[in-house]
């Protein structure tokens, strides 16, 4: 999938938005409740489905998304591995009403994950620059005033 010249955001700090334009009387798709995105699915630029969004972690002191948590594989829920997706990783496309992460089936699998009752230190600067450079993004904490 190009990304769309219907591209809402320019900044390098957040997912990119692609599709049709939206209404501006109510809120989204530049400003959205977490909770809401929660559960969406997540493809590649194939179309594959990679798995969903379990959760948002927010940098607190820093007021940024830091990443989302992508649950993938598994039945139910039973034996998903998670992965902590840098928020700049990904494009939310409101046609289709999902993510895309331009990373393939194989690349995500050998990616670096955890499981859900052994979670990384996700304040750890070395695992979460670890983590943005897997996925070719710049740290969200280093972007500046971009």
């Amino acid at each position: 999938m190009a990304i769309s010249s219907q591209s809402f955001t320019s900044s390098s700090r957040g997912a990119a938005i692609v599709g049709a334009r939206y209404n501006a009387d109510g809120p989204g798709p530049q400003v959205m409740a977490a909770d809401t995105l929660e559960g969406d699915e997540v493809i590649n630029s194939a179309g594959e489905k990679l798995g969903k969004v379990q959760d948002i972690m927010l940098d607190v002191p820093g007021g940024l998304i830091a990443y989302a948590v992508l649950s993938s594989g598994g039945f139910l829920g039973v034996g998903d591995k998670l992965f902590a997706i840098p928020w700049s990783a990904l494009t939310l496309d409101t046609d289709r009403k999902c993510f895309v992460l331009d990373i393939d089936k194989e690349q995500l699998k050998a990616a670096p994950g955890f499981d859900k009752d052994h979670w990384p230190a996700m304040a750890d600067l070395s695992w979460a620059t670890t983590i943005h450079n897997y996925y070719g993004q710049r740290p969200y904490w280093d972007l500046g005033d971009e």
